[in-house]
Order: structure tokens, then sequence, then C-alpha cells
């Protein structure tokens, strides 16, 4: 089998409170986010929660509701967990918007699962990869870079421009954004790949690959051959088998590709050679395949993703996008517009509405309307994700940190708890620091979980 891996999804979500009848917003950002977020500081007194799930949530910089997954090392879980996120903060704006309603205040709340808002602010989509602690850390992640680089078009979130009047598709909204391969900072430089060392684990064993560079997704098919194709590629890497293919200007080359729907632009290599972004992508599957068939027997929903990637690839060649248009984010959305562009009355206002209304996650959302239809093929099934909004995965260490959270909020006591420490706010302080990400059952914990029923 593929090397066991901690996954995790990071999501920063759009806000805004928009009119109902008017033309100016009611609440600002940060209004509309401190209300929204009423229920959760009623929970846990604070804007930054971890939950029954394993998760996390909290409000990020700029007013962002940002939803983190717990600790994944099985894909189904890892894609009930991130729309279980989705989920929650769809019921958060509905209460809100009760409460707006019953007040008399002409506005409703909106969150979006997108990166970038009207006036051009990047919000991000941060994926998480346990990795062995190593020396050469950081020509690891130099070798993974063309491949982040290009991963878009498979991947991307789609973006589409209006520009005199003409519609251009490209294929990620985050692209643009980023300033560097690698840097230990976010906002500042936004890099592809953070370096900041902090790996929520036993810090001389491990260390977390933090991947900002990526789009955040709506199909469900999207997030899953992201993930699982970085991580095949990643356990490929890990046992010595790199891909030499470096780019002369990463940064350069991440934008070219994002406008060139056709994927038809040459890239720079270090060592001379010219190649599209998509066939960086077929080299680094070919290898993967290879690689896999020799040392892996892969299992069904990594097959699933191989298969995706391969048929992601072909659609860019063949300019054929029905291959993958209701599996991939920048493919369904393609067929939207240019189904849009042909009715009659179709205006840029009309266009932005429809773009806004892909991403919009709450209530009657466009990407359940699309599912229902097969327009969108869905991975996870509503009591999937309904089970991972109150249940943690039961094979990593967010197995104790749930059942933790959920038994002290049931029982009324005061916690604190982050990634790796459990602590029960009694006169002892009873603590339990969980440095194994792969741990789901400890001895520690149980009698913890006793101390919350008796103290």
């Amino acid at each position: 089998m593929i090397p066991r891996r901690i996954w995790g999804i990071e999501t920063e979500y759009g806000l805004t409170c928009a009119p109902v009848a008017g033309h100016r917003p009611p609440l600002d950002a940060d209004e509309a986010a401190r209300l929204l977020f009423r229920p959760v500081v009623a929970l846990g007194r604070s804007t930054n929660v971890f939950l029954r799930n394993g998760g996390r949530l909290y409000l990020d910089v700029g007013s962002h509701p940002e939803y983190a997954t717990a600790e994944c090392d099985q894909l189904p879980d890892l894609l009930a967990q991130d729309r279980a996120g989705s989920s929650m903060l769809r019921d958060l704006a509905a209460t809100a918007n009760e409460r707006l309603e019953g007040d008399g205040v002409d506005g409703r709340i909106h969150l979006f699962k997108n990166n970038l808002d009207a006036a051009g602010n990047s919000f991000g989509c941060h994926e998480n990869y346990l990795v062995r602690r190593r020396p050469d850390f950081a020509a690891m992640v130099a070798s993974l870079v063309p491949f982040l680089v290009t991963r878009q078009v498979v991947t991307g979130g789609g973006h589409v421009r209006v520009r005199g009047g003409r519609i251009d598709m490209g294929f990620s909204q985050r692209a643009g954004q980023m300033w560097d391969a690698m840097s230990s900072a976010t906002t500042r430089s936004r890099p592809i790949v953070n370096t900041r060392d902090e790996p929520h684990a036993d810090a001389e064993l491990y260390r977390r690959l933090h991947v900002i560079v990526g789009d955040s997704n709506v199909a469900e098919g999207s997030t899953l051959v992201k993930v699982a194709a970085t991580d095949m590629l990643l356990a490929m890497v890990e046992a010595g088998h790199r891909i030499d293919m470096q780019l002369v200007d990463p940064m350069s080359a991440i934008r070219e590709v994002s406008t060139d729907i056709a994927g038809t632009a040459d890239l720079e290599l270090a060592d001379g050679r010219r190649m599209t972004a998509v066939a960086i992508q077929r080299a680094h599957l070919e290898a993967v395949r290879a690689f896999a068939a020799a040392n892996w027997d892969v299992g069904p929903w990594h097959a699933v993703a191989l298969d995706l990637w391969d048929r992601a690839l072909t659609a860019v060649e063949t300019g054929n996008h029905s291959l993958v248009d209701t599996e991939l984010d920048w493919a369904i959305k393609e067929k939207l517009v240019r189904r849009f562009e042909g009715r009659d009355g179709a205006t840029v206002v009309a266009l932005q509405r429809l773009l806004l209304a892909y991403h919009d996650i709450t209530e009657g959302a466009l990407q359940e309307r699309m599912e229902s239809r097969g327009l969108m093929r869905r991975f996870t099934t509503t009591i999937q994700v309904r089970d991972a909004v109150t249940h943690p995965p039961d094979s990593t260490r967010a197995r104790l940190r749930g059942e933790f959270v959920g038994r002290a909020q049931d029982l009324r006591r005061d916690h604190t708890v982050d990634w790796v420490h459990l602590r029960l706010a009694d006169p002892a302080h009873r603590t339990v620091m969980l440095t194994d990400p792969f741990g789901a059952y400890d001895d520690r914990v149980d009698v913890l979980l006793q101390a919350l029923a008796i103290s």
C-alpha cells in the first residue's frame, strides 16, 4: 500500500452581508463575521475553537471564517471533513440571517469558497502533509515546485476574467497571488510552500509540508485529485526518486499557466528544455504510475485520482474538456460560462452573479443543485458529511481530541485544546500531550475522560 500519511485542509471563506433590496451592505465584514460567530463564542467563549469532529473553526485575519479539517489518513474522511466545514458554516449563516430578518435588517450573509473578492484581495486554501524530518527538506520541497506550479491545469478552481466584453477562462484564482516558491511568510511574500517549521507533532520525527498555492475547490473531484496526486508524488520523492525538472522562473510560469486554458504555453526549464504545463504534469503522472506499479498496491481512491489526473491532462491536450466537465472545477465552471454566453440578454453583471453563486455555500447553494442534476460528480454522501460534522476520523489523533472536546462540551467542563494538547481546566490542570498524529488510542486520554466525569 501507499505509505500512510496524515493530511489536512484549511479553508478561508469569503464573507459579505449583501442587501436584500437596498444598495449598501447593512453590515461590514467585521460586523458580519462577529454575528456569524455568535453561536461559536457562546459554545467556547472564543472565535477560535476546536470541535467535536476534531477540526478547528476560527476567525482569521481580515474577518475571514476559516475551517481546518481534523487529521485524516483516509481520502473519504478528508473529503467528508472538508465538506463538513462548509456545512457547519452554512448553518451558522442561516442562524445569522434569521437574526437579521428578525431584527428587520435589510441584509443577508453569504459565504464563498473561493480565493478572490471583488477588490482583488486573496484568501487561501492550505494543504498540510505530514512528512518525515530530513536534512534535505529544502531540496525536497524545491523538487516539488514544478509540479505545484503546473498542478492547476488539473486542480484549479477556474478563473474567469471579463475584458472589453470578452470572457477569458483561466485555471486558477490563486496562481496570480503567489510571489515566491518557498518562504516562512504567508502574506508578505505568499509562497507556494510555507516553510515555517511547525509540525504539530514530534519535532524530532516530523515536519509539516504546508502548501498554500492551491485553489479552494467546490467540486469534490478537484479536492480528491489535488491531495491524492500530491500524496503519491511525496511518497515517491521520500523514497528517493525525484524528478529533475526545475523551472527557470516559477513565479512567471505559474501566471502563464493560469491564463493558458489551451495548455500551449512553453515553460523554460533550467536544463534548457521547454515544456508545456501539461507535459510537465504528464511526466510526473507517468513517474508516479511507474513507481506505484513497482512498489505499491494502489487503493481504490488513489486509483480514481490517478484516472482523473490522466483524463484532465488529456482534456487540456485535446481541447475535449467534456472528459472532466462534471468532476473538475475549472472545466465545470467553463461549461457553465459557455452555456451562459449563449443565452439571450446575458450581461456581465449576471455572469458575475453566476460565478459568485458557484462558490456560494450558503442556503440554496448552486453546488447541491448541480450535483442533484448530474452536472457535478459527488464523491461523498449526505450521511457521511453529516456524520463528519460531529465525529472525528477513527484512525488518527483526531479521534482522541474529538472525544475529549465532545465530552467536555456535554458536561460543560472548562477545557483547553490545540492540535497537540488536551487540558482539563481543573485545579490540577491535567494535561495530555499527543505528539503522534497517527495515534488514535491513548490510555492517558481515557484517564482524562474519566476525570471529566467525576471532577
